[in-house]
């Protein structure tokens, strides 16, 4: 199986080709021809997958196939997604593949003023991806329309229910054309997914590539235990004297990330912080500085656990476990991408024991615990049952269903 396979345009065959791939992934494999066949899709696979291209060529050519007549230039395919980093980064997809084709795209998102994106939607776009938040934003004052929209990709739709953009995004589909393709993306078919694809998709096509909640095959997970006074200085050796480079942290506050990364800098790290309440422009700069390797650290809430497309990244380390088991999933699913190799390290205290434990039963399976000399936690904290084993699968209360964490009172430092 090539990308010759599939009957794409020449124009996205050698954009592809210059990207040097030749053999689509799984999820690619399947997606592109159901797309081209014109259905709806209800796709489940895990970022790194190479889901994005998986919907983005084949959309480039379904618009390119059928470009209108005459300079007005209507929004013709939307695609959603739940933060800034993601729009950025589809929006990216969107520009690579589509380079040699004469198709107009943008992203709208929050934090950032709204008057240059009124004047460029004026300008009149193909292609245009944004947060459901922004995109209502739009709606109100009537500076986009959507009445020609042929295409709607559901990127990451999980996150969006999760981050409570369900209303949202029920508004956006109010105001789309009863008649299109819709194109839904998400790690998991859960029920919530379910219901919303139930009620905006026609006969979809399901596609899926990664068992529920499977942590990347490729990642090394491994448990410090430790004191939770000591984390920072566990983690600051590990990283000096493993040499790493590149090193993203997760922290469960955004405060928490700020506090780490300003010791991480004392500590002679290089480290910059990344959540919503930075601003767009901060989150950019602190992105690009990772990406570079200006700085070896990027302390992230899980805001970022989805989303951030880093090639090769070696190192993920939850300087806190998340309060939601899926999320260590997805965070640690950063490293270990396309192939490459990648290690998972979890730096646990005595009062993270109930987290770990909630973790190991979604794995199915227990973690490696490696106690690091110098570093052992204290003596009272080793009696706790940190390293008691998993019971077997039970539901969560409630019948299972992941806890809705609901919209923050201002959502703009989501979108």
């Amino acid at each position: 199986m090539s990308f010759n396979n599939f009957g794409l345009s020449a124009a996205l065959l050698r954009a592809v080709n210059e990207q040097g791939y030749d053999t689509p992934t799984p999820v690619q494999a399947q997606a592109i021809p159901a797309v081209l066949e014109g259905g709806d899709i209800m796709a489940a696979a895990q970022t790194g997958t190479g889901k994005t291209a998986g919907f983005t060529l084949p959309m480039l050519e379904l618009l390119s196939r059928n470009a209108p007549k005459g300079h007005a230039r209507p929004v013709r395919a939307l695609i959603l997604t739940p933060t800034r980093e993601l729009t950025a980064q589809v929006q990216e997809s969107v520009n690579t593949y589509g380079r040699y084709l004469p198709l107009r795209s943008m992203v709208i998102f929050g934090g950032v003023g709204m008057q240059p994106q009124v004047q460029k939607l004026r300008r009149g776009v193909d292609i245009l991806v944004a947060t459901p938040g922004r995109l209502l934003d739009h709606m109100r004052q009537r500076t986009v329309d959507l009445s020609q929209v042929e295409i709607l990709v559901l990127d990451e739709a999980d996150r969006m229910l999760d981050m409570g953009f369900i209303h949202d995004i029920r508004k956006v589909i109010s105001a789309l054309p009863k008649q299109r393709q819709t194109l839904l993306f998400s790690a998991t078919f859960s029920d919530e997914i379910r219901k919303l694809a139930s009620g905006m998709l026609n006969q979809p096509t399901q596609i899926e590539v990664a068992r529920r909640n499977t942590a990347a095959e490729m990642v090394t997970q491994v448990v410090h235990p430790v004191s939770r006074d000591s984390k920072r200085g566990l983690l600051s050796k590990l990283v000096s004297e493993g040499n790493w480079q590149q090193v993203l942290v997760f922290t469960r506050t955004k405060h928490g990330a700020d506090r780490l990364a300003r010791q991480l800098e004392q500590d002679g790290l290089g480290a910059a912080a990344i959540h919503g309440n930075k601003s767009q422009a901060a989150r950019t700069r602190a992105l690009a500085q990772f990406k570079q390797g200006k700085v070896r650290l990027l302390v992230a809430t899980d805001i970022a656990a989805r989303g951030l497309d880093i090639e090769q990244l070696p190192h993920v380390v939850n300087f806190d476990l998340p309060s939601v088991p899926e999320d260590y999933v997805h965070r640690i699913g950063r490293t270990g991408r396309a192939g490459y190799g990648g290690k998972a390290l979890s730096l646990v205290c005595v009062d993270e024991g109930k987290l770990l434990r909630d973790i190991e039963r979604v794995l199915n399976k227990s973690i490696e615990k490696q106690v690091v000399a110098g570093f052992e936690p204290d003596p009272a904290e080793r009696a706790q049952p940190l390293f008691k084993k998993p019971m077997g699968r039970r539901p969560a209360p409630g019948g299972g269903r992941r806890p809705q964490r609901g919209r923050p009172a201002s959502a703009a430092g989501r979108r």
